[in-house]
């Protein structure tokens, strides 16, 4: 099972890095996140090293800013561009 989720992470990274650079960390938000966190957000934009994510409300955003280092992290293992910073915006 290791070698499938080793060769599925590849298979992810490659296709990350041929997305254009200005798409590459919206399109690693989810895969970074988890599919439950990706079913109550949304990333919004990327300039300048920070990514934009829209949450539901302010309980949201402070669970999720404990755990940006973490997305960081993995956003950046997949994608083409640098994130330095995740942004949590509350939905309006």
């Amino acid at each position: 099972m290791d070698r499938v989720s080793q060769g599925l992470e590849s298979v992810i990274a490659k296709a990350l890095h041929r997305a254009p650079a200005e798409q590459s960390a919206l399109l690693a938000w989810p895969i970074a996140c988890g599919s439950t966190v990706a079913e109550r957000t949304r990333a919004l934009g990327f300039s300048d090293g920070i990514l934009r994510v829209e949450v539901a409300d302010a309980g949201w955003r402070r669970e999720l800013v404990s755990l940006a280092p973490r997305y960081v992290a993995l956003i950046n293992k997949y994608s083409a561009t640098s994130v330095k910073r995740i942004e949590f915006v509350v939905k309006m």
